[in-house]
């Protein structure tokens, strides 16, 4: 609906009003000026106070009498109760749209109500990016922090189900999107990205669960390309062979940091995401892979390789036996 589509519907509405229902005074006066012009700059103009180059959120939750009185608190309308009627008579049942509201200069009682019916905030998409690796929390903390109106909370019940399909990405977002909305794009993007791997992972003879899981640890435990491939393909070397996965990264997830260096005592840690203490995959992903992991998850390096690590040289350094591993540390560890 356009502004002009709009106040016309206004005006039908509180002629309506006037005309059938008799309503209180104040309305038939608004309605008076609305239809008829007089008084216009006393009731629907801007109060000379008006915050410039300002914002004004409006929450979830708040109903248009709480955000006409917000308004009239921050001079962005001169007579709170104009607005609220204006929302009411607007057809939407006296909604508005949550978010954050750009105000540049002073715009009139009627422009603010059709900006809030309309969802009209003056501000341009905000851009997040999502990194390769991220965590459902770790994405959660990100967005709040950019979207003031998404609660960690919120977004977090929402997305911690989809571990590891949240792909990430560089995402836009308006004002109002919700951590619904959020997530629905992420999920969107996962399926849009994972389609052209959908044959090498039915070929694989692993499921698309299997693939995330172990795209989520890949991802956690290797930087490039070439390396993902090799350590997907020493992982499922072990998984055959029955034997633990035994990776650090997964004591990250379980104690909710970005970056961990297990203890001891860490490798008896009753959890099932420990993989020194259980044999095959965690439960679930550890992580939001990307495409590299995914790709490297489905179609691993072909190896007789049991065990690797990462170097002070910042390279990774592979074995057969564990003989091999300790010669492997002392050389590249110590």
């Amino acid at each position: 609906m356009t502004p002009r589509d709009w106040y016309a519907a206004v005006k039908t509405a509180l002629e309506f009003h006037l005309r059938r229902f008799g309503v209180h005074w104040i309305i038939s006066l608004a309605a008076i000026v609305l239809i008829f012009g007089g008084g216009y700059a006393l009731l629907f103009a801007a109060p000379a106070s008006f915050p410039q180059n300002s914002i004004a959120v409006v929450t979830k939750g708040e109903s248009a009498a709480e955000v006409a009185r917000a308004f009239g608190v921050e001079h962005i309308v001169a007579h709170p109760l104009v607005l609220r009627i204006l929302l009411r008579a607007s057809g939407q049942g006296g909604n508005v749209r949550t978010g954050a509201y750009r105000f540049i200069t002073p715009e009139n009682a009627l422009t603010v109500a059709y900006r809030l019916v309309a969802g009209s905030f003056g501000i341009a998409p905000q851009k997040i990016t999502l990194i390769e690796g991220d965590t459902a929390r770790q994405m959660a903390t990100k967005i709040a922090a950019v979207f003031p109106e998404v609660s960690e909370s919120d977004f977090l019940a929402i997305a911690e189900p989809y571990e590891g399909y949240l792909f990430p990405d560089t995402y836009s977002f308006a004002p109002d999107a919700s951590a619904g909305d959020m997530v629905a794009a992420m999920r969107a993007n996962f399926n849009a990205r994972i389609a052209p791997l959908m044959g090498d992972i039915t070929t694989s003879g692993h499921s698309l669960s299997d693939i995330v899981i172990m795209a989520s640890i890949v991802e956690k435990e290797a930087n490039n390309p070439t390396d993902m491939q090799m350590v997907a393909g020493i992982l499922w070397n072990r998984i055959k062979l029955g034997m633990p996965l035994q990776v650090d990264a997964v004591f990250g997830y379980i104690h909710d940091r970005a970056t961990y260096s297990p203890s001891y005592a860490d490798l008896t840690v009753d959890s099932p995401y420990n993989t020194y203490k259980h044999v095959g995959l965690p439960p679930g992903p550890i992580s939001n892979p990307g495409l590299n992991a995914l790709t490297a998850a489905t179609n691993p390096t072909k190896t007789k390789y049991l065990y690797y690590l990462t170097g002070k040289d910042g390279l990774m350094h592979y074995a057969t036996t564990y003989a091999g591993q300790l010669a492997n540390e002392n050389r590249y560890l110590k």
